[in-house]
């Protein structure tokens, strides 16, 4: 698992935590990489997500598991953006400490609009024209 962007204390009370600085040092990190909470993404994924722009092709492919089976689920699209989606947790540590996931948004072929969150087994692929 990653590191968090910012440090780990288990009560506020205890120690004086650097906000501002873990705050540069996660900026620092993110110029290079894209920060992801559950995963260390791939420098060539960072490479190809970072180089994408609006009305690329591309074709995603995640792998869904129910239960002991799992598929792979493909879809072709446009790419929108990339950014992120962020979520709190509910337990006692820095208030800047979220949970930080990739969020992809493209349109399918279709015309619908569509984001997907990224995990270690997505693969994005750029579609050549």
């Amino acid at each position: 698992m990653r590191q968090s962007l910012t440090p780990f204390v288990p009560s506020s009370g205890q120690r004086p935590v650097d906000l501002a600085g873990a705050r540069r040092a996660a900026e620092e990190r993110a110029a290079h990489e894209l920060p992801s909470a559950t995963w260390a993404v791939p420098p060539p994924l960072t490479a190809l997500l970072k180089g994408l722009k609006p009305g690329q092709r591309i074709t995603i492919t995640q792998t869904v598991r129910v239960g002991q089976k799992s598929w792979p689920a493909v879809v072709t699209g446009t790419f929108r953006a990339l950014n992120y989606l962020v979520t709190g947790l509910a337990t006692d540590r820095v208030p800047d400490d979220d949970i930080v996931v990739i969020a992809l948004h493209f349109t399918k072929d279709n015309g619908e609009l569509s984001s997907i969150t990224m995990d270690e087994k997505t693969k994005v692929e750029l579609v050549s024209p």
